[in-house]
């Protein structure tokens, strides 16, 4: 009967074993990694991690080629084995690793390009809810409105950018479409949603990025609006609003009490 514990620690110790390669093994794990079958194995996984990442982050992929991008995914993997068996979902932190990867130090914007791949993926996979509709909105009364709270969908997504316009750069980048057209260096946001079956993107400005910031902290309608126009005070609430809810942002709308 194995030790409670045992199991765990023996897993603990084969994974460590796989991504310490220049470290001499533990001794429990010494005999098991001068086996030839476990470089092989060593190997397949890095194979698989890098795989993974090339895959999760198409756009960061296709602005510096296969052979930077698994280049860094090879250094990356070296310190971090997936947590999930689905390898779609790996590589959760990849934007902050290359925010400190001096490769990509002269690229400013590959971090802000990789949180947007990020965000595809989490509103690909987020859970399937329906979208609030516009005449669920319709139907409040004006005094009651500010007052309600607008859940963010499960699927929605948004980024702001102060450093760079990584909603043109990447969404330029996400498919194989040609766009010579000059890019305009100046911060930008994006939004990502799943309203039906398929994600969608749409440029979001500062304002609305503030907007959903506040709804997903639990703030009411009111707070929302004040913290968009904190940020731009010339932004037009109708519109913003009417602009999220087309694009499938929010899921519900509830009282302040709930």
């Amino acid at each position: 009967m194995i030790a409670p514990g045992a199991l765990s620690r023996f897993q603990d110790d084969f994974a460590h074993a796989l991504i310490a390669v220049d470290e001499a093994p533990l001794p429990a794990m010494a005999a098991l990694v001068r086996q030839p079958a476990f470089a092989v194995y060593r190997n397949t996984v890095a194979k698989a991690c890098i795989d993974a990442l090339q895959a999760n982050y198409p756009a960061v992929n296709r602005l510096v080629g296969d052979e930077w991008m698994r280049a860094a995914a090879a250094v990356y993997a070296r310190n971090t084995l997936p947590g999930l068996p689905m390898l779609l979902g790996y590589g959760a932190d990849f934007a902050d690793f290359l925010a400190h990867f001096e490769p990509a130090a002269e690229l400013p914007y590959l971090p802000g390009v990789a949180r947007l791949d990020r965000c595809w993926t989490e509103a690909h996979v987020a859970a399937t809810e329906d979208r609030l509709s516009p005449a669920s909105i319709a139907q409040l009364a004006e005094g009651n409105f500010y007052r309600m709270r607008l859940q963010p969908h499960a699927a929605a997504r948004w980024v702001w950018c102060a450093e760079a316009p990584v909603w043109t750069i990447w969404s330029r980048n996400r498919t194989d479409a040609e766009d010579e057209i000059d890019i305009d260096w100046r911060a930008e946001g994006a939004l990502l949603t799943r309203p039906r079956d398929t994600v969608i993107w749409r440029a979001l400005d500062q304002a609305g990025c503030a907007f959903l910031d506040s709804c997903a902290a639990g703030g009411t309608i009111a707070e929302a609006t004040q913290a968009a126009l904190d940020v731009d005070r010339n932004t037009d609430l109708s519109r913003l609003i009417t602009t999220l809810l087309d694009a499938g942002a929010f899921s519900s709308i509830r009282s302040e009490e709930q």
